[in-house]
């Protein structure tokens, strides 16, 4: 299994600011908290063995202290080819801030310089309100695929917001059927088990995994929903419960990807992750079929990446 934990990953879910000098920290005073940048984020990935990540700009305001453009993100690809690809991201109240502004032709934009995607979409209105449908039907049109941030509650944070069950979100993924879902956040990992708890939808469950859960139903029902795997909340969801993590990773083998969603330099929890997944390919619990799957093969053929 030694050349097999050697395929290079490719994190599907990267972060990292261009000048990260002028950044301002997530908290006052507390510079540690500034954004990652890519040559910092580069040295984790020599370290992690991943060879490219695909860096999402944060445009909402809610999403972060100083948003993320998508021109940036396009910056640091120019600079980085080997390293990075890119996705670009447009919220859905971006002009003229009506429920059908025309946003393909914005989508249409950054794609002809290279975008793979729209993402991470961060802002804090409901997941199925019209103007984040109107974007959704234009991400459709332009067949890029959409990752999404599921926030918990309506006063306070970043993500589109849901309730307990997903009940809009899935209004969404029905009624786009041709738009590829890839499902993140805390308040979308703690819906994999059927126990869940509302004060879950804010944290990282340790507790093993029920039956029931509405992502495993959710993905069972719509092969247009896709798992990203990154930070505490993605991770938690496989490493809380190794024996459920054999049997999700066999059923979604060809939807799970890896992602590390590293944002500061601070940041150790992709290691720990990286370490469960080479364990149980040791041990025999997943397969290297499908481990090659998750930490490279599906992002390059779901995002369709250039080799």
């Amino acid at each position: 299994m030694k050349n097999v934990k050697n395929t290079p990953k490719i994190d599907i879910h990267a972060h990292a600011v261009a000048f990260r000098e002028y950044y301002p920290p997530h908290f006052p005073g507390q510079y540690e908290s500034v954004f990652i940048s890519a040559e910092q984020l580069i040295e984790f990935y020599d370290k992690l063995g991943v060879e490219k990540g695909i860096l999402l700009p944060i445009s909402s305001p809610e999403g972060q202290v100083s948003p993320m453009t998508s021109e940036a993100c396009k910056y640091l690809v120019d600079k980085y080819p080997n390293r990075f690809d890119w996705f670009c991201n447009v919220d859905p109240r971006a002009f003229p801030n009506t429920k059908d502004g025309d946003l393909a032709h914005l989508i249409r934009h950054y794609k002809s310089l290279g975008a793979k995607g729209v993402g991470e979409i961060t802002a804090h209105i409901a997941a199925d309100d019209p103007k984040v449908d109107n974007l959704f039907s234009a991400c459709e049109e332009c067949d890029m695929p959409v990752i999404i941030h599921i926030s918990p509650t309506y006063e306070s944070g970043y993500g589109i917001y849901d309730e307990m069950g997903l009940p809009r979100l899935e209004k969404m993924i029905k009624k786009h059927p041709n738009l590829k879902f890839l499902g993140h956040s805390q308040a979308f990992w703690t819906e994999i088990t059927g126990d869940i708890r509302e004060e879950d939808r804010m944290d990282n469950p340790e507790r093993k995994i029920t039956e029931g859960g509405r992502v495993v139903e959710l993905l069972r029902k719509y092969p247009n929903l896709y798992c990203d795997l990154s930070a505490n909340s993605g991770s938690n969801a496989l490493m809380r419960d190794p024996e459920f993590a054999v049997k999700f990773i066999e059923e979604f083998s060809d939807r799970v990807m890896y992602g590390c969603d590293i944002c500061r330099p601070t940041n150790t929890h992709p290691y720990p992750f990286k370490e469960f997944l080479e364990k149980m390919l040791d041990e025999g619990k997943i397969s290297a079929e499908n481990y090659k799957k998750l930490v490279r093969e599906n992002a390059i053929r779901i995002l369709k990446l250039e080799e």
